[in-house]
């Protein structure tokens, strides 16, 4: 499974995204391949955000398929005509994992420069 971000312009400025967008998107996922989940965050910046859990064999295949339905939710949804897809991709969970192994390893907060504790 894949999480795929869409980053999704407004066609003005202040816009703001409908609250049933992902609900929208979903309903035009069955014919899209396997969605698992769609969620919605329209606060994100610089652009609100679709996030899209779906299957698919691989990486790309998964950007491209979230990226059709995106494309053709714009189109077919009365409430998102205008809106236009600004970018399609694997959001970057470096930082998350970073924390995890720093945290495991009992180095949290050691990933900077500095003196080492003694023990």
């Amino acid at each position: 499974m894949y999480l795929i971000h869409a980053a999704l312009r407004a066609p003005a400025p202040m816009a703001q995204l409908p609250s049933e967008c992902a609900d929208f998107v979903r309903g035009l996922a069955d014919s899209e391949g396997p969605v698992e989940h769609v969620s919605a965050h329209p606060q994100a910046q610089p652009d609100p955000v679709l996030g899209v859990y779906l299957l698919a064999a691989s990486l790309g295949e998964a950007e491209r398929r979230t990226e059709s339905l995106c494309r053709r939710a714009l189109q077919e949804v009365p409430a998102l005509r205008g809106w236009t897809v600004a970018r399609v991709g694997a959001p970057l969970v470096a930082p998350y994992y970073e924390r995890l192994l720093t945290a495991a390893s009992g180095l949290a907060g050691r990933n900077r420069p500095g003196p080492f504790p003694s023990t």
